[in-house]
């Protein structure tokens, strides 16, 4: 078999490793949708609620690359069992949670959980993957979030809704251990295996292409959530009816599933080099709502292409940050590819925060003009770790 095919076994791992990242989006964003619920349940307010989501972001950030750097010498099969098996016992034990700091700290566990298992499966996918097609097995992985936010959260959602929010983590309990019988079947046995001092692996950070390159998909989602933190605001704006905002919402999340497609098609060859004038085109389209937003379909339009812009950048910077690490630090590549979610969150937390200082102190339209100029500095970036890598190809 030529190694740019893809066997049976290849693609049953790759759906695997799929439903395991859908498994984790459903269990980390379901929370949204079930906010107001548990405040009402546990007798708190929305705000102290919140502390939920933010608690878990916090954690996942700060935890996963310490977790990583100490477990790199773990059996990855046997490891990654351990923790699914952990997560489904952790949202076991969401179901009976009868009080805030109980769910707090259950939330806090998972989100280490849900780190390490994200990075896991990411390294998993760009080891036993034919090179040439990479790209495809990391986008469908990261798929595996879209679909959730897409079919997992609304379903999570609205089960919810008809029974209590306990019932929710019936779900996603549910869910863990089919994500379990999935794995046990499909992960390889042989994954490679790095014993490293956690000075090692930290080391890697101190790296100037990598902190470069982790400096990329932070402000390339600094970008979107600039203005997709405000999106709700900016459709009423637009006198979008009530009644449409959900389905609104729905259709950019639909839309995002074509984003992720496209993301594995700009990894497939010269990704660093194609991803310069992406951020651009995202520029464009972020500074472009400032005026479209004054006709509703032209805005609507506008916000489709958006999503589509979104995440066009996942799978490409994830395997650039690996690929990095194994040029400079190889027995860190553990480490590396916890690094693409750590940005994420870290964009994330950027472009709300940018968003929210903007929208407070002048316009909410100038959102749009925030994530723009931050999309372009995206670009920068980009150009300047194509330039060098062009630049160590001629050295060697």
């Amino acid at each position: 078999m030529q190694d740019t095919a893809l066997s049976k076994q290849h693609w049953f791992l790759i759906f695997t490793l799929t439903l395991l990242t859908f498994v984790l989006g459903t269990s980390e964003f379901v929370i949204v949708g079930i906010l107001t619920d548990i405040s009402s349940n546990l007798h708190i307010t929305n705000a102290k609620a919140g502390t939920l989501v933010s608690a878990f972001a916090i954690t996942f950030a700060i935890a996963t690359p310490i977790v990583m750097s100490a477990t790199s010498n773990f059996p990855k099969r046997k490891w990654m069992l351990f923790l699914i098996g952990t997560f489904i016992v952790l949202n076991a034990l969401s179901i009976i949670s009868t009080s805030y700091l109980m769910l707090l700290a259950i939330r806090m566990v998972t989100a280490i959980v849900t780190g390490v298992l994200i990075s896991l499966a990411m390294i998993v996918a760009s080891e036993t993957i034919p090179v040439a097609k990479r790209g495809i097995a990391i986008s469908f992985v990261f798929g595996g979030f879209t679909l959730a936010n897409v079919v997992g959260v609304p379903i999570g959602t609205v089960i919810a809704e008809w029974y209590t929010w306990h019932a929710t983590f019936i779900l996603t309990t549910v869910l863990g251990g089919v994500a379990f019988v999935a794995s046990f079947f499909n992960l390889p046995s042989e994954l490679s295996q790095y014993r490293s001092s956690m000075r090692d692996q930290f080391s890697l950070l101190t790296h100037p292409r990598i902190l470069m390159a982790f400096f990329i998909p932070s402000l390339g989602f600094g970008g979107t959530y600039a203005v997709f933190t405000y999106l709700v605001p900016i459709l009423k704006q637009m006198n979008a009816p009530s009644s449409s905002i959900s389905l609104i919402l729905f259709g950019y999340g639909f839309i995002s599933i074509f984003s992720n497609i496209l993301a594995g098609k700009i990894a497939s060859h010269n990704p660093i080099g194609r991803l310069r004038f992406v951020f651009l085109i995202q520029a464009f389209v972020l500074i472009a709502l400032y005026w479209t937003t004054d006709n509703f379909i032209f805005g609507l339009v506008n916000i489709g292409l958006m999503s589509l812009m979104a995440i066009l950048l996942t799978t490409s910077t994830q395997l650039y940050l690996i690929d990095l690490a194994g040029i400079y630090q190889p027995k860190a590549t553990g480490l590396a590819a916890s690094l693409m979610p750590v940005a994420s969150n870290v964009g994330i937390a950027l472009g709300s925060a940018l968003g929210g200082i903007v929208y407070h102190e002048g316009t909410l339209i100038n959102v749009t003009l925030v994530g723009g100029v931050v999309a372009i500095f995206a670009s920068l970036l980009t150009f300047l770790s194509h330039r060098l890598d062009k630049q160590q190809k001629k050295l060697v």
